[in-house]
C-alpha cells in the first residue's frame, strides 16, 4: 500500500512539474488592450497552440474596412508569429507598426497597396520565413530591402514588377530562398478567320 501511495505521489509530482513548465505567460494590460482592439476592428487573434503565447493574427476575413490605423495595436504584441493582411487597404505607413515584431514568421501582404518603400520596415524581422507579395507594386529595388532576412525560405512574387535581374540578386544573397513567381497565362493565339471566297471574275 505504501509503495502504491509513493508511486502515485511521484506521478503526481511529475504531472505538476510538467504542467508548471508549460504555463502560459500572463498577458500584460497593454497586450490585453491590443488584442481587444484588433478583435473590435474585425481581426482574429488566436493562439498557435495550447499553452503557447505565440499568436496568429488575421485581418483578411474582417467584414469592415481595414486600414493602416487598425494595425497600430500590433506594436504592443511582440509575440505575433503569423499575420495575414491579404487584400486590405494597407499602405507603407501601416508596415511601420510591424517593424518590432521580431517573432514574426509568416506575413501575408498580397493584394495590398504596399510598395518598395514599405519593405524597408521589414528589414529587422529576423525570424521571418514566409512572405507573400503577390499582386503588389514591389520592384527589384524593394527586394534589396529583404536581403538581410537570413531565415526567409519562401517568397511569393507573382504579378509584381520584379524582373529576372531582381530575382537573381536576392537569390545571390539568400541561396536557400524559394521564389514563386507564378505562371503568367499566355494569351491564346487569335484564330485565323477563313478567307472569304473571291468573287468570280466576269468574263
Amino acid at each position: 500500500m505504501m509503495r502504491m501511495f509513493t508511486l502515485w505521489s511521484v506521478i503526481g509530482s511529475l504531472f505538476l512539474a510538467a504542467a508548471n513548465g508549460q504555463e502560459k505567460p500572463v498577458l500584460t494590460e497593454a497586450e490585453t488592450t491590443a488584442i481587444a482592439a484588433i478583435r473590435k476592428s474585425g481581426g482574429q487573434v488566436m493562439e498557435l497552440a495550447q499553452n503557447d503565447s505565440h499568436l496568429d493574427v488575421a485581418f483578411h476575413l474582417a467584414d469592415g474596412k481595414i486600414t493602416d490605423d487598425q494595425l497600430a495595436p500590433l506594436a504592443s504584441l511582440p509575440q505575433v508569429a503569423q499575420l495575414n493582411l491579404r487584400g486590405r487597404e494597407i499602405t507603407n505607413a501601416g508596415l511601420a507598426h510591424l517593424k518590432n515584431l521580431k517573432g514574426l514568421v509568416r506575413l501575408h501582404l498580397e493584394k495590398t497597396k504596399i510598395t518598395d518603400d514599405g519593405l524597408s520596415q521589414l528589414a529587422g524581422l529576423e525570424n521571418l520565413e514566409y512572405l507573400n507579395l503577390y499582386g503588389t507594386e514591389v520592384t527589384d529595388a524593394g527586394l534589396k530591402q529583404l536581403e538581410g532576412l537570413k531565415k526567409l525560405k519562401k517568397l511569393y512574387l507573382w504579378q509584381t514588377k520584379v524582373t529576372d535581374a531582381g530575382v537573381s540578386g536576392i537569390k545571390t544573397a539568400l541561396p536557400e530562398l524559394q521564389i514563386i513567381r507564378g505562371v503568367e497565362l499566355a494569351k491564346p493565339a487569335e484564330e485565323k478567320k477563313p478567307e472569304e471566297p473571291k468573287p468570280e471574275e466576269k468574263k
